[in-house]
C-alpha cells in the first residue's frame, strides 16, 4: 500500500505544478465552435503567442478573417495562435447558430485557426477571459474584431481596435518581438 500512497502523492505534486503554471489570464475552459468538450487555453496553448479577437459574420470587419487566417498559417510554426470568440454584442452582428458561424468561416474565408464557443465580450455579462483581458487593459472590446495580444507567460502586452488590420506593421512588430522571446 505504501507505493500507492507514494504513487499518489507524486500525481497530485505533478497536478499542483501543473496548476501552479498555468497562467490566471488563459485558466479558463471554452468549447471548440459547434464541439462538445471544452478546451481548457492555459493547456492547449501553453508558451505561445496569442492574438485573441471577438469575431462576427455580419460586420464591415467580417474580412479581416482573411488576414487572421493568413496570420496564423505563417507564424503558427513558430508558436503563434490566432484564437476567435464570436460574439453578438454588437448591433446584432452575429446571429446565427455556432454551427452556421463555423460553416460561414470555413467557406467564405478558409479559417482554420482555432474558434472557440459563441460568448459576451461586454459589459457584466463578459465571459471570464473577457472580463480579465479588460481588467489587464482598462480596455473593453468597441465593436468585433477587438484584438488582445497575449505573450507566451499568458500576460496582456497589448490591445488593438477594430480597425487595426490583421497585417498592420505595428501589430505584428510586437508579434515578431514576442515570438523572439524562449518559451518559458
Amino acid at each position: 500500500m505504501r507505493p500507492l500512497l507514494l504513487f499518489a502523492l507524486a500525481l497530485f505534486a505533478l497536478a499542483g505544478r501543473v496548476d501552479a503554471a498555468c497562467a490566471p489570464l488563459l485558466d479558463v475552459s471554452y468549447r471548440p465552435l459547434a464541439g462538445k468538450t471544452p478546451t481548457r487555453l492555459c493547456e492547449a496553448f501553453a508558451g505561445k503567442v496569442l492574438l485573441i479577437v471577438n469575431t462576427a459574420s455580419k460586420c464591415g470587419f467580417t474580412p479581416q478573417y482573411e488576414g487572421l487566417e493568413a496570420l496564423h498559417q505563417r507564424l503558427a510554426e513558430r508558436g503563434f495562435a490566432v484564437l476567435g470568440f464570436p460574439s453578438n454584442d454588437f448591433m446584432g452582428q452575429e446571429p446565427g447558430t455556432e454551427e452556421q458561424i463555423q460553416e460561414f468561416c470555413t467557406l467564405t474565408y478558409g479559417v482554420k485557426f482555432p474558434m472557440f464557443e459563441k460568448v459576451s465580450v461586454k459589459g457584466e455579462g463578459a465571459t471570464p477571459l473577457y472580463q480579465r483581458l479588460q481588467a489587464a487593459t482598462g480596455e473593453a472590446p468597441g465593436w468585433n474584431f477587438h484584438k488582445y495580444l497575449v505573450d507566451r507567460e499568458g500576460k496582456v502586452v497589448a490591445s488593438f481596435g477594430s480597425r487595426t488590420k490583421p497585417d498592420d506593421a505595428a501589430l505584428l512588430e510586437k508579434i515578431e518581438a514576442l515570438l523572439a522571446q524562449p518559451v518559458p
